[in-house]
């Protein structure tokens, strides 16, 4: 503890030396609160600017899909290679080790089921709760154009007004109705509405026509929704293009953890999203992995 013995007066001030003014590296969030952006360089990496995150919350209205019957098995292995795990505090409690040190996007809706109208949701966790998870960040869906679009709004400008209470960042993932098109310019409808009420970054869906102009129009980062499994390159392919048109990453859960080799999987993608590598190379890169994880 510091006494009063042995004080000096200060002589070294830097005076002509202008005051380091470093700029955050996330768009959109410069002006935002210390601990706000500390959680969102914990979401993102500070050198790449980007972010692999490890999606499997579909169980709160899909149950036990494929690859998701036993969390413990199939995703704990996985969890390592993301820079994020995405998934809802049953989920956390039961299957995530706490010194793993991987952020936490919290799940943090729920209300409906395969069985219903998807956009019927609500907000299922206090803040208190996604406290004592320590999560970094919280989740809930915006379905823009639904028979529940205000319900939606409404959920996510909750979680922003008590999130930014406690320098919790919100996401925004842009939820699609069976009857939506999904075109760029529904999701940069959706989009921008998510950046405007307020959220931190969201998550929508990658479109061949038109994507660049879906992430220039929205002031937030954007990452790229898996979506349903397709092969793998293909998946490589749609996040190569994503990165390449401005996405700040990927989240990733079925095109992962119902691939052939999820392992293998989960390193190509990094691979893509972090390093740049071409979908043609992150392919081999995911067969080599495969045999060699197949003859270990």
């Amino acid at each position: 503890m510091a006494d009063l013995d042995g004080l000096k007066d200060g002589k070294d001030f830097g005076i002509g030396i202008p005051v380091k003014e470093k700029p955050f590296f996330l768009k959109g969030s410069n002006h935002l609160d210390w601990g706000m952006q500390s959680r969102l360089s914990r979401l993102f990496n500070p050198k790449s600017g980007r972010t692999v995150m490890l999606a499997f919350d579909h169980g709160y209205f899909q149950g036990p899909t494929t690859g998701l019957e036993r969390i413990d098995l199939t995703i704990a292995p996985l969890m390592p290679y993301a820079d994020v795990l995405m998934c809802t505090r049953g989920a956390l409690r039961q299957t995530v080790d706490p010194t793993l040190g991987k952020p936490i996007a919290l799940r943090a809706s729920a209300g409906q089921s395969i069985l219903t109208e998807l956009s019927n949701e609500f907000i299922s966790v206090e803040i208190e709760e996604a406290i004592r998870l320590n999560a970094s960040c919280l989740a809930a869906q915006i379905y823009i154009g639904a028979k529940y679009e205000h319900n939606s709004i409404k959920n996510v400008s909750k979680l922003i007004n008590e999130g930014m209470r406690y320098g919790i960042p919100t996401l925004a993932v842009t939820g699609v109705g069976g009857d939506m098109v999904r075109d760029a310019r529904y999701f940069g409808l959706a989009t921008r509405i998510a950046a405007e009420i307020g959220s931190h970054y969201v998550k929508t869906y990658y479109v061949e026509e038109g994507f660049e102009q879906v992430v220039n129009g929205c002031p937030i980062p954007l990452v790229i929704a898996g979506g349903k499994k397709i092969p793998e390159l293909d998946a490589l392919t749609m996040a190569f293009k994503g990165i390449d048109q401005g996405a700040a990453g990927v989240d990733m859960g079925r095109n992962i953890f119902q691939s052939e080799s999820p392992l293998a999987m989960i390193q190509a993608v990094n691979a893509v999203v972090h390093e740049l590598m071409t979908p043609e190379k992150a392919y081999q890169m995911f067969q080599d992995l495969k045999s060699d994880l197949t003859r270990a």
